[in-house]
Formats: structure tokens, C-alpha cells, sequence
């Protein structure tokens, strides 16, 4: 038994912050490796073939991320599931939870990659986007949505090894798929002269080639998992048990991603330029959050596994290191966006007006990064306990009640600063009411081990 804790991290013992710490390290490091796959492909498209290319790919990303946002969903339950029996000892029934997983995300990837490519053109019409760019987006989503089922897989064995309490072993596979990325997105537009077409190529080959290794060792070296088809069973009752935790997640993100869609639709209603600078500061933005999520996805293990051992001691004190952090962390990203904000936004293009829009967007958002920060962490804290619907329903009200409305009113009233101005406002709604549900202590009952 003391192998098989060795070979993910035990979370259960010793001082709160140094597990915590010992255990988000490498994680953050894989999240924001992870981020390179998008921006390599932004930095380069925006340097070598212009603004109308890098508004394609910044168009793309939230198209792809409401094509996704079912199985991500599924994979954060499947993840919790093998947390908490990872915290309880029960090695057996994690093996039963990571095949069944293992085996719907598979066939999941190959239907989504058929559905996006079919419908490609269809997505960019729905939402508005400029026809001068809606050549380049349909050339490069086709491709990249092709290779969703690379991507998935890839991220299905990297939740999986996390939820065991395994993040440097992740952050390596990321490192090397992150390096392929960017190695190959420079041969492919610089070189080959593939344009757009060459960023979703180096992608789906930089991701596959991550898939294989990580495949590697799970078959050979992981002593909790085996890819074994002997082992390779698709336990119903335990894939229904992550599926109850992870579909209010999926419902949660598909709202969302919707809520991005539409959101994209009002920001596609302004010129070429708010969606390129848009697209653009929401790289950087998005880079920043991967840090507060990072704390939040390391407490959603931490807690999960401690929920498992009926340390609720140890939730609370970690819920309370992960604010601290996130505090400190979220003022220094604000007086960094306040002096920086431009020179960020001049890695992806040299376009002045552009540069201005994303400036202003990283001041606006940058204000309440301490408060979303908190939102994430809290929400972690509840993913971990198996508690996802407050979460769900939260997100939704806050997003098509809050959020869109007020994009839209705002932008009308403000021009284009509205627009961010909402997303704060959002933000600041969603954080209130969790703070509030998680004070009740409600989310203890949703502690449930077969």
C-alpha cells in the first residue's frame, strides 16, 4: 500500500501548506505550459500573417471550448472520484473509475471531432464574426478540431494522474508536448509557409506526441493504473457515480461556453480590432487565472482527498492558505497589467489601435483579479467535496442574468469598455453567493464513498 501512495502524493499528513505547496508547484507549472499551445499559436500567427489570422484563432478558442465543455465536465467528476478513493485507500475501485473514464472519453473525442468539423463554418456565422475572417478561422478550427480526440485523451490521463495526488509527472508531459508546440508552429508557418493552417497542425501533432508518452508510462511504470485490456472494464456503477458529480460541471461549462459565444457575438458587433485585441488580452488574462486555477485545482485534490480520509481540519486550513496566496498573487498581476499591459499586448501584434483596446480590457478585468481568483478557489474547495450543482446553477444565473444583459446594455451605453465592465460585475455576483453557500457548510453532506 505504501508504493502505491508513493506513486501519486498523499495529501492526508503533514504540515497544510508544504502539502499544498509541494503539490501545486509542479501543477502550475503544467497549467501554464499548458497555455502555450494557444499562445504560441497567437504569438506567432499575429507576428507572421497578420491581425486577420490572429482573430481566427482568438475566435476559435471559445468555439472549441463549447464543443469541449461536455467532457470536461465528466473528466473534473471522474477526477474527484478517484481522488476521494485514493484518500479512502480503496486502490481497486480507482482502477475501475480511470478505465470507465478511459473508455468514454475515447469514443466522447471521436464523435466531438466529427460534429466540429462538420459544422465548423456554421459556428462562425452564428456568432457574428467578421467576414474577412472567417476564411482563415473555418481553415484552421477544421484541423484543429480534428484532433480533439488527441487532446482529450491527453487531458483525460493528466486529470487522472492529478487526482492520485501526481502533478510533476503531468507537468513533464505537458513540457514536452508545450516545447513540440511551439518548435513545430515555427517550422510550419515560418518555414514550410503553411499560414493558419500550420498553428492547428503543430498542435494536433505536439498533443498526440504527448498523448504516446504519457500512454507509455501509464502502461509500464503506474502502479495504480493499468491499460491492460484485461483491466480495461467499464465499471457502470462507478462511471454513473463520477458522471452524477461531473454532468452539473458539464451543464456548468456548457452554459458558459454559450455565454462565451454570445458574449463574442456582441464584441464581433465593434470592428476587426476589438475581436483581435479581445482575443489577444484574453491570453494574458487567461494565462494569469491559470494560476488562481491552478490553486483551485490543487485544492480540489487536497480536498478530496482529505474528505476521503474525514480530515475536515484540513480542508478548512487549506481553504484559508489558498485565499492568502491568491490575494498576494492577484495585486502583484495588477501592478504588473498597470505597467506592462501594453508590452504584453505588443507580443502579439505591433498594431497600435489593437494594442490600446487590449490594454484597456487588462486594466478593467485586471481590478478584480483577486475576486475571481477567490471565486475559483472556493469553487475548488466544493468540487473537491463532490458538491458541483451550487456551482452549476451560480454560473448560470450569473452568466445569462448578469453577465450577457449587462454586456449588452453596458457596451451600448460605455462602447466596448461596457463589455469588460460586465464580466467584473459577473464575477463579483458568482463570488458573493458562494462565499455565502460555503459559510453554510452544506457542502460537507455531499461526502459520499460506496
Amino acid at each position: 500500500m505504501k508504493e502505491k501512495i508513493r506513486q501519486g502524493g498523499d495529501l492526508t499528513s503533514g504540515a497544510v501548506w508544504k502539502a499544498m505547496l509541494a503539490f501545486a508547484s509542479p501543477l502550475l507549472a503544467g497549467n501554464l505550459l499548458q497555455q502555450l499551445y494557444n499562445l504560441a499559436d497567437s504569438v506567432i500567427v499575429g507576428h507572421f500573417l497578420g491581425k486577420e489570422a490572429l482573430a481566427a484563432v482568438s475566435a476559435s478558442f471559445f468555439i472549441y471550448f463549447f464543443i469541449i465543455s461536455l467532457m470536461i465536465g465528466v473528466g473534473s467528476g471522474i477526477t474527484v472520484v478517484v481522488s476521494q478513493y485514493c484518500g479512502a485507500r480503496q486502490y481497486e475501485k480507482v482502477q475501475r473509475a480511470f478505465s470507465s473514464f478511459f473508455i468514454f472519453m475515447w469514443w466522447a473525442g471521436i464523435v466531438f471531432s466529427c460534429a466540429g468539423m462538420f459544422f465548423a463554418e456554421g459556428f462562425f456565422r452564428l456568432t457574428n464574426t467578421p467576414e474577412e475572417v472567417v476564411p482563415f478561422a473555418v481553415d484552421y478550427f477544421r484541423i484543429y478540431i480534428g484532433g480533439t480526440f488527441l487532446f482529450v485523451m491527453f487531458n483525460s490521463l493528466i486529470s487522472v494522474l492529478r487526482g492520485t495526488g501526481d502533478s510533476t509527472r503531468p507537468m513533464l508531459f505537458i513540457l514536452l508536448a508545450a516545447g513540440l508546440n511551439v518548435g513545430l508552429d515555427l517550422l510550419f508557418i515560418a518555414v514550410f509557409g503553411w499560414g493558419v493552417e500550420g498553428a492547428a497542425c503543430a498542435t494536433i501533432v505536439a498533443q498526440g506526441c504527448g498523448l504516446a508518452v504519457a500512454l507509455t508510462y501509464v502502461h509500464r511504470r503506474h502502479e495504480l493504473f493499468s491499460l491492460r485490456r484485461r483491466d480495461m472494464v467499464f465499471d457502470r456503477r462507478l462511471f454513473v457515480q463520477g458522471l452524477r458529480i461531473g454532468l452539473p460541471t458539464s451543464v456548468q461549462q456548457c452554459a458558459i461556453a454559450v455565454g462565451l459565444m454570445a458574449l463574442l457575438g456582441i464584441v464581433n458587433g465593434f470592428e476587426t480590432d476589438t475581436l483581435t485585441a479581445y482575443g489577444a488580452a484574453g491570453k494574458i488574462d487567461t494565462l494569469i487565472s491559470q494560476v488562481t486555477l491552478t490553486f483551485a485545482g490543487a485544492l480540489a485534490a487536497f480536498c478530496g482527498q482529505n474528505i476521503g480520509a474525514r480530515r475536515f481540519d484540513r480542508v478548512r486550513r487549506g481553504v484559508r492558505f489558498a485565499m492568502w496566496l491568491n490575494m498576494a498573487f492577484g495585486l502583484a498581476m495588477f501592478a504588473l497589467v498597470w505597467f506592462c499591459g501594453r508590452g504584453m499586448m505588443r507580443m502579439f501584434t505591433t498594431d497600435a489601435a489593437v494594442v490600446d483596446i487590449g490594454y484597456e480590457y487588462l486594466l478593467v478585468t485586471g481590478s478584480f483579479f483577486v475576486v475571481n481568483g477567490m471565486l475559483h478557489i472556493l469553487t475548488g474547495a466544493l468540487r473537491g467535496a463532490g458538491d458541483t450543482v451550487f456551482a452549476m446553477i451560480t454560473s448560470i444565473v450569473t452568466f445569462w442574468l448578469a453577465r450577457i444583459p449587462l454586456a449588452y446594455f453596458l457596451s451600448d451605453a460605455w462602447g466596448r469598455s461596457g463589455i469588460w465592465w460586465a464580466v467584473d460585475i459577473s464575477v463579483g455576483i458568482g463570488f458573493l453567493a458562494t462565499a455565502i453557500y460555503y459559510r453554510t457548510g452544506r457542502w460537507r453532506s455531499k461526502f459520499k464513498i460506496q
